[in-house]
């Protein structure tokens, strides 16, 4: 009985735990007060919207119809922003485009950022985002559209064993140090067009069962394709591996 009991408060203290939520407004009022942000175990309800949309979309002057010069806002999340084991239950965003106003809105991280062992139920979007130091994605399944378009990577990076059930968009993504995909299973389209990585990348055991585009795509140093799967498509025109030919790689063994 001692044992049985013992189970159940196991088993309680653990539903307990992952049964926390935290609310979104919480999460943006830290990370733009510049605090370091960290959760672990926790569900978080609502929108998580980093951009200084809502912080500067009243002041900023309306753009006409042939407005030229950027129209890019931008802020930086100077703390660092940790994920443990988390669930996002609505929208990520460091990306927005306001289609009225004609505004992008973007926030770049100054300070490490992880979602490891995370689940994004919605769209988790850093199109143009800058990651100025490590980025930790291991083991997190991003379930809708994911977006890094434009996106740099300023220092190590990896999104080891993670899951991407709906399109990624990575086109010209910039790796600046090592980045590992290894074990990764795209089940959509993965868009690598035109990325660079430029200090060697795994893509270890990685199984793409969508189309895969690198066409234009630049890998260099270190890398490594050894058990790689691509179960649908693939188009690797004008890839170059280290200034070979992507098939040229290949067939030269490395």
């Amino acid at each position: 009985m001692k044992t049985l009991s013992l189970i159940t408060l196991v088993l309680v203290f653990t539903a307990q735990t992952f049964a926390q939520t935290v609310d979104a407004d919480e999460i943006i009022r830290r990370a733009k007060n510049g605090e370091d942000v960290r959760y672990e175990n926790v569900t978080i309800e609502g929108v998580v919207d980093l951009t200084p949309y809502y912080d500067e979309i009243d002041e900023l002057p309306r753009r006409g119809l042939f407005s030229r010069g950027d129209n890019k806002v931008e802020n930086t999340i100077r703390g660092k922003i940790i994920f443990i084991n988390c669930e996002f239950e609505d929208n990520f965003i460091a990306y927005y485009h306001d289609d009225r106003s004609e505004y992008t809105f973007v926030s770049h991280f100054d300070s490490e950022v992880t979602f490891r062992n995370c689940t994004f139920r919605r769209d988790a979007a850093f199109k143009y985002s800058e990651f100025r130091e490590g980025a930790d994605f291991n083991n997190t399944t991003f379930g809708d559209n994911s977006n890094f378009k434009y996106t740099e990577f300023k220092d190590e990076t990896t999104f080891e064993k993670c899951r991407f059930e709906e399109d990624v968009d990575f086109k010209y993504a910039e790796f600046n140090e090592m980045v590992s995909f290894a074990g990764a299973v795209f089940k959509e389209d993965a868009n690598f067009k035109y990325a660079e990585m430029e200090d060697g990348v795994k893509f270890t055991n990685t199984i793409f069962d969508g189309f895969w585009n690198i066409k234009y795509a630049e890998m260099e140093k270190d890398v490594d394709l050894k058990g790689i799967k691509v179960n649908d498509d693939l188009d690797a025109k004008y890839t170059k591996i280290n200034g070979q030919s992507f098939n040229r790689y290949l067939l030269s063994g490395n």
